[in-house]
């Protein structure tokens, strides 16, 4: 959920990447925080859980001035992908405002995809939200690799809901089509926001300034 700091002027919003492990969510955000200049980032911040394992998520401020008079930041945020994190994952999607579905390309991660994505359906249910209404986009990684399926077919699998999502091609590990899965996301995010919140004159057309 957006939150508002009148007093600062900023508006913060949260997106999460989420898909089944090592299909690329922290290199996406590995790759941005690399590129992004340095007054426009945070620092990559690590979370140990309860176990004794150390999982990894990451928070970053992307800074846009994209409605009038207020900046705008965004908190980028990976989940573990492992089955056994379940409790990790629901915590982290807690307030979120978008989704980057980071999906392997691989034809032996197809069952892992399906699982992963019913997985996120059923947590955003579980806190009073439907994938339906949250802004969201595919991203199909690891196009470099041999044995991938096709797009039309992780289409069938991943996108084939009532509203059909924006699908993109990447290869995370080379920054192909990372940042434009993070402009696509931020944009839609920023767009139901201010059609559900801000009056016309208050809007700015001004572009998102990610790099």
């Amino acid at each position: 959920m957006s939150f508002v700091h009148f007093a600062k002027r900023e508006i913060q919003f949260k997106i999460v990447y989420y898909g089944c492990g090592l299909s690329g969510k922290t290199t996406n955000l590995e790759v941005v925080h690399q590129t992004i200049k340095p007054d426009s980032k945070g620092e990559m911040i690590s979370v140990a859980t309860s176990g004794d394992r150390t999982l990894f998520f990451d928070f970053m401020p992307l800074v846009a001035e994209a409605i009038e008079g207020y900046k705008t930041h965004f908190q980028l945020y990976t989940v573990p992908g492992q089955v056994m994190y379940g409790e990790t994952r629901r915590l982290v999607l807690r307030g979120v405002d978008g989704l980057v579905f980071v999906a392997d390309s691989q034809w032996d991660k197809m069952a892992e995809n399906v699982e992963s994505f019913e997985d996120l359906v059923a947590n955003l249910a579980g806190q009073g939200d439907n994938i339906d209404e949250m802004p969201y986009i595919l991203q199909y990684n690891k196009r470099d690799l041999p044995n991938i399926a096709p797009s039309h077919y992780m289409d069938f699998v991943l996108n084939d809901r009532e509203e059909r999502r924006a699908s993109m091609l990447a290869t995370a590990t080379t920054g192909q089509g990372v940042f434009e899965c993070l402009n696509m996301i931020c944009r839609l995010v920023l767009h139901k926001f201010m059609e559900e919140h801000v009056a016309d004159g208050q809007k700015s057309e001004a572009e998102l300034v990610l790099v």
